[in-house]
């Protein structure tokens, strides 16, 4: 019997797996490091205490890999924003999910700065002197182990009535608690918006708008973190070189 398809994504399609749980099918060529990386990543954080999918085993289907998880009934933060328009609300529910996740040190993970650091060697697009200005500014960021979760942004916060569950764990790291902070600030805020987007100029004050309440609601300034921003900001250019093109 097929499965039912029930959302898809730029690496995988989610399908129905039974009464209580979905499959994440990975495409076909995608790579079997990167999924086996995300399954025990979301295995590392199974037992802490905030709202997630529980992650339950690996197999292949149709020749495809793919993970199953429990199956969360809801829609991203990102659509239910906006359907509802309450950007207050959005950043609210942002932040306090956030500040669940970052009560947790987890010594395990790799490092933050190992990641940033591979990201900006590899930022053909930006010149030597600013990657080295770079990497002496990550240098001297503070270390940590608090569980970070890489890519913490609306459109990876499911809300289910009133809940608000965290999904998709392929970047957790361990670091200072400011980093993860900071990537969510550039991820919502940085970010550029499609040329073909309808009202382009109305999205980048929504966005702006939204890191401005949640920051508020994080009790962080910016002023914190722009040591963070800017070293994101070149190891974006390693890890994603086609974002600005």
């Amino acid at each position: 019997m097929e499965k039912q398809l029930i959302g898809s994504g730029n690496t995988a399609e989610v399908f129905e797996w039974g009464k209580d749980k979905v499959l994440k099918l990975f495409y076909e060529g995608y790579p079997e490091p990167a999924v086996e990386n995300e399954y025990t990543k979301a295995l590392s954080v199974k037992e802490l205490d905030f709202p997630k999918p529980i992650p339950y085993e690996r197999l292949r289907y149709k020749g495809r890999s793919g993970i199953v998880y429990e199956k969360v009934l809801g829609v991203s933060l990102e659509n239910w924003f906006f359907k509802t328009g309450d950007l207050d609300k959005c950043a609210f529910m942002m932040a306090a999910l956030h500040k669940r996740m970052l009560e947790f040190d987890l010594k395990d993970l790799p490092d933050y700065k190992e990641f940033l650091a591979y990201h900006i060697h590899n930022a053909e697009r930006c010149k030597i002197d600013e990657k080295e200005e770079a990497l002496r500014i990550l240098q001297r960021l503070p270390e940590g182990n608090t569980l970070c979760h890489g890519d913490y942004h609306p459109g990876n916060i499911l809300i289910s009535g009133t809940q608000t569950y965290a999904i998709d764990f392929m970047n957790l790291c361990r670091g200072n608690y400011l980093y993860d902070i900071a990537r969510t600030v550039y991820l919502v805020e940085y970010t550029p918006v499609s040329e073909n987007a309808t009202e382009k100029e109305g999205l980048l004050d929504i966005k702006q708008t939204l890191v401005k309440k949640y920051l508020g609601y994080m009790g962080i300034t910016k002023d914190r973190i722009k040591d963070y921003l800017l070293v994101i900001g070149i190891a974006r250019a390693g890890e994603c070189p086609n974002e600005y093109i």
